[in-house]
């Protein structure tokens, strides 16, 4: 089973290699990764804060010094979603009014990846507040998709998987809410992890409203990488996890998946589903058991509304909805407490079963539309159906606080497909092994 690349490129930990044993020095590859930039994005429009001279002093610093062991990724050049603070670039959220946003201090996240090495390029385009399934805005313009230019990368880390899968940078850093590294991940054919809620440090990833206020940890939303590989998610997660993890290391063979690829919600497109059912028709020749119903599922129907409710809460910081509603801080207690109840239900479902598997999205990459995806509608084997119905398949791992690994598993005229692998809380290795397992058995 195959799926389409754009790039052969070396991943993060090839190029940290590459670089010890002196094929290459941090400056040869800053410079190499910056022209790759320089070419493919006038055609795709990801990385849209530049910022090569201070790359290209800092590569040269670091050729011909020897990397401490606790630098994993020296000298490996990458970028970083837009929204995170890089000290001295502007932190829009592709708003105009907020070009002038300069950030006076890393964020803990890109304090924790220079610490292994890695050198910033600069940051990759969103959509505004960071809330659709594309990547345009007024400041920075549109993305597309590497794949096919007429269509989004996915958002609202669009811009992260559009570098990665292009091959102009080897791996990124997202966030998801609302499948907003699982989408881009399944949109452009790369590795996406959605992280278990908490577990990534968002300090430094704040609304510029909010600029050089501290705040809470919104709910829901976590902090995941991109790459094209299990191994570079892999690290990346353990240079950057606030708690240590441990992975169970249970073989695939012996491991027991709930394959769930209908949604109440919303239908899924048969572009989709031939992927999916296809991969998972593979791990049955593999000879690995796969359910497709369990009793011991949540009820999906009122998961996705509660989601949807406390998502637009969260997402709105408690503004009134359209309809002049405001939650009182009694609803947001009581919608917390059937989140929890939520929660409880998949950890009786993860005592029967090690990972679900599970479409990304409903639809294969979007074309451009002028608007949010959200507030029109989307085109699922041939009907209209609302935009906003398919967060349900970001909704699954999203409402819980689970992990969730993406992977490519297959194409559909020529769009990639992804699927993504579910676990219990805090199982985030296991979910990347098995993903990783699972690319084996798929790809060779």
């Amino acid at each position: 089973m195959s799926y389409p690349k754009l790039t052969d490129h070396a991943g993060a930990l090839e190029s940290a290699a590459a670089i010890r044993r002196g094929d290459i020095t941090p400056f040869e590859a800053v410079e190499t990764a910056i022209a790759r930039i320089e070419h493919h994005d006038a055609h795709i429009n990801a990385v849209v804060v530049c910022d090569f001279d201070r790359a290209l002093s800092t590569a040269k610093s670091m050729t011909g010094v020897s990397p401490r062991t606790d630098q994993p990724l020296f000298g490996v050049p990458m970028t970083i979603k837009e929204s995170f603070d890089i000290e001295g670039l502007p932190t829009t959220w592709g708003h105009e009014r907020f070009a002038g946003n300069i950030a006076r201090r890393d964020a803990k996240l890109v304090s924790q990846l220079k610490e292994a090495g890695v050198i910033f390029l600069g940051k990759t385009n969103v959509p505004p507040d960071l809330a659709d399934w594309q990547s345009n805005n007024p400041v920075y313009g549109r993305t597309n998709n590497p794949h096919d230019h007429e269509r989004s990368p996915g958002g609202s880390s669009g811009g992260s998987a559009a570098a990665v899968a292009s091959g102009m940078v080897p791996c990124e850093y997202g966030t998801d809410i609302g499948g907003s590294v699982r989408v881009p991940a399944h949109f452009c054919g790369v590795w996406g992890h959605k992280t278990t809620w908490g577990l990534i440090s968002k300090h430094g990833h704040d609304h510029p409203a909010m600029a050089g206020r501290d705040g809470h940890d919104g709910a829901l939303s976590i902090a995941g990488p991109l790459a094209r590989n299990a191994a570079d998610l892999r690290i990346l997660l353990e240079l950057t996890a606030t708690v240590p993890l441990r992975a169970a290391a249970k073989p695939i063979k012996d491991s027991r998946f709930l394959l769930l690829i209908d949604h109440p919600a919303c239908p899924t497109d048969d572009s989709v589903r031939g992927p999916i059912e296809a991969a998972a028709a593979e791990l049955e020749n593999a000879g690995i058991k796969v359910d497709r119903a369990s009793d011991l599922l949540p009820d999906l129907t009122a998961q996705q509304n509660d989601y949807m409710r406390l998502l637009n809460v969260a997402m709105a910081r408690g503004a009134p909805a359209p309809d002049g509603h405001r939650a009182s801080a009694t609803d947001w207690f009581d919608m917390l407490d059937v989140q929890a109840r939520n929660e409880l239900a998949w950890s009786r479902l993860f005592e029967a079963y090690d990972f679900v598997l599970a479409p990304p999205a409903p639809v294969l990459a979007v074309p451009h539309r002028e608007g949010r995806v959200f507030d029109g509608t989307i085109t699922i084997n041939g009907a209209e159906h609302p935009g906003a119905a398919g967060l349900c398949w970001a909704g699954l791992a999203t409402y819980p606080n689970l992990p969730a690994t993406v992977l490519p598993v297959g194409e559909t005229g020529g769009l990639p497909c992804g699927m993504q692998v579910m676990s219990r809380k805090w199982a985030d290795l296991d979910c990347i092994a098995a993903a990783e397992a699972i690319g084996h058995i798929l790809h060779g």
